[in-house]
C-alpha cells in the first residue's frame, strides 16, 4: 500500500501547484516531509506510552500469576513498548524521506541508538525480573546472586554501547571489538573495581565463605555486625550499635575476617575467659583449708581422686595438693553441672602463664544459649561465682593498686 502512495510527489506536486519556485518546492517539502515524520513519532509515542502499556499493566494485574508483577516492578513492559516509537519512525523515514538522503541516514542513526537504548533498558529490566522472581524462592535466603546480576547487567550495557559505536560510524561489531583489543589495558584500569568485584563475589560464594544475614567481625574496619546486603563493589553490614558500613567486595579475599555463622549454626558459644590470682596466695594445702572446702559441694569427685594424698596430708605428711588444684577442679565441676554449659563439648580450667599481674585462670567451655544478650548474662553468671568463691580456697584475686589503697598504705604508715 505505502508503495502505491508517494508522499514525495504529493507534497511536490501540492506546492508546486501553488506557484512555488523548484529551489522553494524542494526545500519547503523537506521541512514537511521531516515534520510529518516527528508528529507521526509523537503519535506512535502517545500510543505505546497510552495504549500498549496501560493494556500490560492491566493484563499483569488481573493475572494470577506473582511472577508478572515483579517484571511490572522493573518496568520492563513500559520500556518494551518504548521501542514501538523508533521502530515506526525508522521505516516511516524510509518511506516519506527517500530523496532526502541527509535527513534519511540522520533520522535513521537517532532511530537505531534510540532503539538500542530502549532494548538495552529493556534487557536489564528483564534480568532485574528474573532477580525478584528469584528472590521469591527459599534458596534466595543467604544465597545473594545480586553480584551476578549486575555483572551480567554491566555486561548487557556494555554490548549496548558497542551496537551503538557501530550504528553511528558504521563499522561492524567485528570491528569494533577488534578497536577494543588495543584498548585492554584501558578498559582493565576503568572496569578495576568491576573486576575485582566479580572475583570476589565468584570466590565468596563458590567457597561459601558468606551469605546474607551472617554475623562477621573485620576488626581493622570496625565491623561487627549483620550482612545485610552483597552487590558487586560493596558489602553492606549492620553493626551492632545499629551503624551501616559498607566493605568493598574485594576487600574480603585481599583481607581477613571473621565468620560466626558456624557459632550460630551449631546452638553454642564459646565462654573463654581469664581470671587473675595473686600468685602469694597460692599454697599447699592444709588440713584446716580442706575441712572448709570439703564442705562445699561437688568437691566429692576431687576428695576421691586424691585420697591418698588427703589422708598423707591429714597425718602431717607433705603433699603436691594446693589449694589452686582444688579451685580449678572445683570450677570444672561447677561448669559440667551448670544447667546452661554444654558438658559434652570441652570443659577446661586451666593456669596460663603467670605475668607481671598475677596468675591467669581460664574458664572454657560452651554456652547452651548462643544469642548475644543471653549469652552475655550466662558468661557473667559463671564469671560472678567463680571470682566469688576464690576466698573460699584460700586464693586472692590480683588487682592493680588503686588510689584508696595507697591512701590505706599511707595511713597505717602514719
Amino acid at each position: 500500500m505505502f508503495r502505491s502512495v508517494d508522499p514525495v510527489m504529493i507534497v511536490r506536486e501540492f506546492l508546486a501547484s501553488l506557484g512555488m519556485s523548484a529551489a522553494s518546492v524542494s526545500l519547503l517539502s523537506t521541512v514537511i516531509l521531516v515534520l510529518a515524520v516527528l508528529f507521526l513519532a509523537w503519535l506512535s509515542y502517545v500510543f505505546s506510552r497510552v495504549i500498549i502499556i496501560k493494556v500490560f499493566t492491566i493484563v499483569v494485574k488481573r493475572s494470577r500469576s506473582a511472577y508478572d508483577d515483579k517484571f511490572l516492578e522493573t518496568k520492563m513492559y513500559k520500556r518494551l513498548a518504548m521501542i514501538v516509537p523508533g521502530v515506526v519512525i525508522y521505516y516511516l523515514a524510509t518511506w516519506m524521506l527517500r530523496e532526502n538522503i541527509g535527513w534519511l541516514t540522520f533520522i535513521h542513526k537517532s532511530a537505531a541508538v534510540y532503539i538500542v537504548i530502549y532494548a538495552t533498558l529493556t534487557l536489564t529490566a528483564f534480568i532485574e525480573g528474573w532477580h525478584l522472581v528469584y528472590l521469591m524462592h527459599p534458596i534466595a535466603r543467604g544465597r545473594s546472586i545480586k553480584p551476578y546480576v549486575q555483572v551480567l547487567k554491566v555486561l548487557v550495557a556494555f554490548f549496548g554501547i558497542l551496537v551503538m559505536v557501530s550504528v553511528l560510524f558504521k563499522v561492524s561489531i567485528g570491528s569494533v571489538f577488534a578497536g577494543l583489543g588495543l584498548a585492554t589495558a584501558v578498559l582493565a584500569v576503568v572496569f578495576k573495581d568491576t573486576l575485582l568485584g566479580l572475583v570476589a563475589s565468584i570466590q565468596l560464594s563458590a567457597n561459601n565463605m558468606l551469605k546474607l544475614g551472617d554475623w562477621i567481625t573485620i576488626p581493622s574496619r570496625n565491623v561487627d555486625g549483620t550482612v545485610t546486603d552483597m552487590t558487586l563493589y560493596t558489602v553492606k553490614v549492620e553493626n551492632f550499635d545499629k551503624t551501616i558500613l559498607s566493605i568493598p567486595t574485594y576487600a574480603l579475599i585481599s583481607e581477613s575476617f571473621q565468620n560466626w555463622k558456624g557459632m550460630e549454626e551449631s546452638g553454642v558459644r564459646r565462654i573463654k575467659r581469664e581470671i587473675r590470682i595473686d600468685v602469694r596466695s597460692i599454697s599447699f594445702m592444709t588440713p584446716e583449708l580442706l575441712q572448709v572446702i570439703r564442705r562445699r559441694p561437688l568437691m566429692e569427685k576431687w576428695i576421691e581422686e586424691n585420697n591418698e594424698a588427703v589422708e598423707a596430708m591429714m597425718k602431717g605428711e607433705m603433699t603436691s595438693l594446693t589449694n589452686l588444684g582444688a579451685y580449678r577442679a572445683y570450677m570444672v565441676e561447677y561448669l559440667v553441672h551448670h544447667r546452661n554449659i554444654d558438658a559434652r563439648l570441652p570443659v577446661m580450667v586451666r593456669d596460663m602463664p603467670p605475668t607481671e599481674s598475677g596468675m591467669p585462670v581460664e574458664l572454657y567451655c560452651f554456652s547452651k544459649i548462643n544469642s548475644w544478650v543471653p549469652y552475655e548474662g550466662v558468661q557473667s553468671e559463671v564469671l560472678d561465682f567463680a571470682y566469688a568463691v576464690v576466698s573460699h580456697f584460700g586464693l586472692k584475686l590480683y588487682q592493680t593498686p588503686a588510689g584508696s589503697d595507697i591512701e590505706s598504705l599511707r595511713k597505717k604508715g602514719n
